[in-house]
């Protein structure tokens, strides 16, 4: 028998294969037992073998320690602008709702709870719900102006949704076109609009509504008219996007199923529609309930809110540690509506980690 003349490394890698396919072979013929490998406690702790340990990540080979320092670049300025502009500013007026004002409407920083006090209706002559309905007239100017957000963000996305795709871009723009002015500037326009020489004023007049000559503002229609144009961008973009993404084949088999035009809104629309419409509600609700310039411009400054109630306290009564509990009260009325929105969440319609994304 000659001796083989192919080289060592195409021999080295010939018995390899034997030798695998021997063992494959054998495995194959051998009875199958399952062997259950001894479980393992996970390290508290990574050791420094582990942060040098090489990984692979999205196609790249790295360590551990190299994608907590990425993480830390790319999470790291975020947190510090949220730390410094708005946390501590929290804390801060937090702290200050606790100090009193001075006689020329200097800060005393001594500890108290007058403010509190006189946030609930303790006065120096009696007690006075007279901030105790500031809020509640809050609470209801926001949420007559999220019903009515609602009520006309529905049609106006479905209407949306079912336009071609090319003709989409262009009734999009034309719902966000008010963002691109200023809140004031949109506000002094409804002064415009409702002036006693324009079309609704004197059709209000010839109706008997209002006398010749008035205009339609101050008042609440002009109030809410004002709001609702400056919210409902707020409301109808969230909720286009869940309806963008409706089956429309549930709402076939609704019909077919000879459903009302209310159980079909109620089965087959409303549960598709209803993480958009939660953030549409949060969104407007939230920033309504302390909008002050609309109210002050079209109201004519007759009904207090607590956005105009908070204005006041820190420019002309200069009274900073009031206005600081104001504020206090709103944020904290802000977090129970996000907490109640969180509680009355599904389990399954959290999305991409997000909190307030549906409720029951």
């Amino acid at each position: 028998m000659g001796q083989d003349s192919r080289p060592p490394k195409i021999r080295a890698q010939e018995t390899t294969a034997k030798e695998i396919l021997t063992q494959e072979t054998t495995a194959n013929e051998a009875p199958a037992r399952q062997i259950q490998a001894p479980i393992v406690p996970p390290k508290d702790k990574p050791s420094a073998k582990d942060k040098t340990k090489t990984l692979i990540w999205l196609g790249e080979f790295t360590t551990r320690f190299s994608l907590r320092l990425r993480a830390l670049a790319l999470a790291g300025p975020p947190l510090l602008w949220l730390t410094l502009l708005l946390a501590l500013p929290c804390l801060l007026l937090t702290g200050l709702a606790f100090t009193s004002r001075g006689p020329y409407g200097e800060i005393v920083f001594e500890l108290t709870f007058d403010n509190l006090a006189r946030l609930f209706g303790r006065t120096n002559f009696g007690w006075s719900p007279a901030f105790l309905y500031i809020i509640a007239r809050s609470l209801w100017v926001a949420l007559v102006t999220t019903v009515l957000c609602v009520l006309l963000a529905y049609p106006l996305t479905f209407h949306i949704a079912t336009r071609p795709a090319k003709k989409r871009v262009y009734w999009l723009i034309l719902l966000v076109v008010p963002f691109w002015t200023n809140v004031v500037v949109r506000a002094y326009a409804w002064l415009l609009i409702l002036g006693p020489q324009m079309p609704p004023a004197q059709l209000s007049a010839a109706l008997g509504l209002i006398r010749d000559g008035a205009p339609l503002y101050p008042g609440p229609l002009a109030v809410y008219l004002g709001m609702v144009s400056t919210f409902l961008p707020f409301m109808a973009l969230p909720l286009y996007t869940s309806v963008e993404r409706i089956n429309w084949e549930i709402l076939e088999a609704a019909k077919d199923l000879y459903g009302t035009r209310y159980m079909i809104f109620k089965q087959a629309i409303l549960p598709q529609t209803r993480p958009g419409l939660a953030v549409g509600i949060i969104v407007t609700f939230v920033p309504a309930m302390a909008m002050f310039v609309v109210t002050d411009i079209l109201g004519g400054a007759k009904s207090m809110l607590i956005g105009n109630l908070i204005q006041q306290q820190f420019a002309q009564a200069r009274d900073w540690p009031f206005g600081a509990a104001l504020s206090g009260a709103l944020m904290f009325m802000t977090l129970l509506i996000l907490a109640i929105f969180r509680y009355r969440q599904r389990p399954g319609e959290r999305v991409g980690g997000g909190l307030f994304t549906g409720f029951r």
